[in-house]
């Protein structure tokens, strides 16, 4: 389990990392290829033992940003408790390449150490309504990210759970959200975030845009979290607001 500068979480735990996706805007590939190199493979990797490098410390990495199970991370996190816990922020567990082994052995850890909250995101949502994926329990949250207006149907596939939420990172261009709609007054937290990075074509966020989700979340009662990046930060100002839902807010 490692430690995280991802403030609306306590913890990162990777036992799935890579992706498909291919987003231009990427982080998570970003680092992978910075300590794993470049180079693209099309097929998936199960590693029931960590890569050593030549120092004999593990590769985060091995095989760069192709979907790899390290299943020796299963138990990273066992004795721990009380954490809020980002499940694969290094890749999309729930992404149609992602065997289902993989996910059900994932999710069978996280329900026999139940002292945590785990948080899921994918783009994949539809992957949720498989049947091996529980749906009530309290500390299970699921999310999807949105980042365009063509992608608001992605939050359908998951307000039938009991937890729900909507990452909106990277902004990339003005949602139009209407929180009206009975689909979204069902989400239980909304995440914003802006692009990061030093990409070409990257897109800086109007503060009307985030304007408009925040005012439509105000309408339905949803908690918002601003991520600090000095992208946000910057448009929106001092101070930002950075809420938790009931169930995964933290103890002072």
């Amino acid at each position: 389990m490692d430690k995280t500068k991802i403030e609306w979480c306590d913890s990162t735990w990777n036992p799935v990392t890579g992706c498909f996706h291919d987003c231009e805007y990427c982080y998570a590939r970003r680092i992978s290829e910075r300590f794993g190199g470049t180079q693209k493979y099309t097929n998936i990797f199960d590693l029931p033992e960590p890569i050593r490098g030549e120092d004999g410390n593990a590769k985060a990495y091995p095989y760069s940003f192709s979907p790899t199970f390290h299943r020796y991370r299963l138990n990273d996190y066992i004795g721990k408790k009380g954490r809020n816990i980002f499940v694969c922020s290094m890749g999309d567990l729930f992404g149609d390449w992602v065997p289902a082994t993989w996910i059900v052995d994932v999710i069978e850890v996280c329900m026999k150490n139940n002292k945590n909250n785990y948080l899921f995101l994918t783009k994949n949502p539809k992957r949720y309504e498989e049947p091996y994926i529980p749906r009530g329990f309290y500390n299970f949250w699921f999310g999807t990210t949105i980042t365009r207006k063509c992608e608001i149907e992605r939050v359908y596939e998951i307000t039938g759970f009991r937890n729900s939420f909507v990452s909106i990172e990277p902004i990339l261009e003005d949602l139009e959200l209407r929180f009206d709609i009975r689909y979204f007054r069902c989400l239980g937290w909304v995440i914003i975030g802006a692009e990061t990075g030093h990409r070409k074509n990257k897109v800086v966020p109007k503060r009307e845009w985030i304007e408009k989700i925040v005012n439509e979340c105000r309408k339905a009662g949803i908690p918002v979290f601003m991520k600090s990046s000095p992208g946000l930060a910057e448009i929106w100002g001092e101070p930002l607001i950075q809420e938790f839902p009931k169930g995964l807010m933290r103890k002072e």
